[in-house]
């Protein structure tokens, strides 16, 4: 997914979707120790969109609170 996708999604699926990033991750960083991954790239693609997944959820959770309280 690319970042403006994401944009699109409501918190609770953004943090479905960092559930499902990470574990994915867990799998290529098994994929990896194994031999079998095919195209290592895929590790550094998962933690940047971990990443922006993790900051979005940030900049909606800053949203939501009121300034100045």
């Amino acid at each position: 997914m690319d970042l403006k996708e994401l944009k699109q999604l409501s918190a609770p699926e953004l943090s479905e979707k960092a559930k499902e990033l990470t574990q994915e991750l867990f799998n290529l960083r098994f994929q990896l120790g194994t031999g079998r991954l095919e195209n290592p790239m895929q590790i550094r693609k998962t933690k940047r969109t971990i990443a922006q997944v993790k900051t979005l959820l940030r900049e909606t959770e800053r949203a939501s609170q009121k300034p100045g309280s």
